[in-house]
């Protein structure tokens, strides 16, 4: 099911190489199949080029995480928090402050 789903990802972002969308519904493929360097790169393409996309901060952090590299989480979720602030994205706001403060404390 996971493999299908990605071809057919991977055939919209040929069509358009940009798209934040495609790009993140990617990612999380890749992670959910344990492929964190490919995800882990989709995220970071997606904000360094869009990065009012708030939406793949957390997953980038959590995945991260997840990766044992704790200070681009948080470094990551910081960024985060200041662009969902500047979007008045408060919930997101909310669940970048959350994942932050488990890792710093």
């Amino acid at each position: 099911m996971g493999m299908d789903r990605i071809e057919k990802l991977k055939e919209f972002l040929q069509a358009d190489p940009h798209d934040a969308f495609v790009k993140h519904a990617l990612a999380l493929e890749y992670s959910k199949l344990g492929e964190y360097d490919a995800a882990r790169k989709l995220w970071e393409e997606v904000l360094e080029r869009d990065p009012a996309y708030v939406g793949s901060y957390y997953h980038l952090g959590k995945l991260l995480e997840r990766m044992g590299e704790k200070e681009p989480a948080i470094q990551w979720y910081q960024r985060g928090m200041e662009e969902a602030r500047r979007a008045g994205e408060m919930r997101t706001y909310n669940e970048l402050q959350a994942a932050y403060e488990d890792l710093v404390d």
